[in-house]
């Protein structure tokens, strides 16, 4: 049975966060889980969603030959090898998290779940706020992708409720080159959020198809920014 259907089961192997929001690294037979209280953020037995933002992702960048890609969010690494697998060797990704122990926790055991991603000679890892990243960067990357929390409404960091204000999205599109992508992940759709992308330009939003009958669907936003338009002389 997926894990959306929580039970009392689960085995705690370890702890990270401030207290407020404190994630548990936990296990049930072969899967693991990260749970903030009794929500699940991510599993490794259900990571459909996150395998279609990382074709999506490649897919945005498919006629440019040298892409660079900032991952926001690095989970348990699926979205990354799903990006990974579709993209050219001259590709770059930058992966931001934010949280240390997620980190560690892809480096050891559990990183054999995604296929070892942060080990792929193309990617760059930070530790880092990813918000901070984007407000240094200026019209350098193809792709910004952000699944830092379960979307537009901060859960387990509140600084992230600052990505997806308009002055993060205009940061985000001040990053981002002519005619780059920002990706957002989320589990709940929001007309709201979707009015506000367009600061950084046209606006579609992707829904994803559930894994197993009855499961959650996940949405993907995607907000290109424009390219100068070319005037005739």
């Amino acid at each position: 049975m997926p894990w959306r259907a929580l039970t009392d089961v689960d085995t705690l192997l370890d702890r990270a966060g401030p207290p407020n929001a404190e994630m548990h690294l936990v296990r049930r037979g072969e899967h693991i889980a990260i749970r903030v209280g009794k929500r699940v953020l991510m599993s490794t037995d259900v990571h459909d969603s996150e395998d279609e933002f990382g074709r999506i992702i490649a897919a945005t960048v498919a006629e440019v030959k040298k892409p660079r890609i900032l991952v926001g969010g690095l989970g348990f690494g699926f979205t990354l090898r799903a990006a990974l697998d579709q993209l050219p060797p001259a590709a770059r990704l930058d992966v931001v998290e934010l949280v240390p122990d997620v980190v560690r926790w892809n480096q050891a055991a559990y990183g054999d779940y995604a296929g070892r991603p942060l080990e792929d000679k193309r990617v760059r890892l930070q530790v880092d706020d990813v918000g901070a990243v984007i407000a240094r960067s200026d019209s350098i990357y193809d792709v910004i992708s952000l699944d830092v929390d379960n979307g537009p409404n901060a859960i387990t960091h509140p600084d992230n409720e600052n990505l997806y204000r308009r002055t993060g999205l205009a940061r985000a599109r001040k990053a981002l080159r002519p005619g780059g992508v920002l990706a957002v992940w989320s589990s709940f759709p929001s007309r709201t959020f979707t009015k506000s992308l367009e600061v950084v330009g046209a606006v579609e939003l992707v829904r994803t198809t559930p894994a197993f009958k009855g499961g959650p669907r996940y949405y993907i936003w995607l907000a290109r920014r424009p390219k100068p338009v070319r005037r005739k002389t």
